[in-house]
């Protein structure tokens, strides 16, 4: 027996209300949840970015601020979907301070004068 029809059989055995109490659960644990971006330790840093591929959300809403279209985002990442990009500024718009954070992070990461080790010394 599946997991699902495990399921299936205990919520045919509940009470409505130990039903909805199960609703409240499930609600909770996938309501923030974003199908088409995911978070993986070791990939990207972790940070949000859209599945099937290795695109930051970050960096499509950088390139947003920036004045890049969605038509030349598309075109400069073939692998991303019109979708993809729609799904990105829900997730952006919903964490915003995480998307601020990595933006930040990253701007700093780039600034050569937080880079000195990169210097060659004689």
């Amino acid at each position: 027996m599946t997991r699902l029809e495990q399921a299936e059989k205990l919520l045919s055995e509940m009470t409505p209300a130990e039903r909805a109490l199960v609703l409240q659960w499930v609600v909770r644990d996938v309501g923030d949840a974003f199908p088409g971006i995911e978070s993986t330790p070791g990939v990207c840093g972790g940070e949000a970015r859209i599945v099937r591929t290795r695109i930051p959300v970050w960096v499509l809403e950088q390139a947003r601020r920036l004045g890049t279209s969605e038509a030349d985002l598309l075109y400069s990442y073939p692998t991303l979907r019109a979708e993809d990009i729609a799904v990105a500024w829900a997730y952006a718009r919903s964490h915003r301070e995480e998307i601020e954070n990595d933006i930040r992070q990253n701007e700093a990461a780039d600034d050569p004068r937080n880079n000195l080790s990169r210097i060659n010394r004689p």
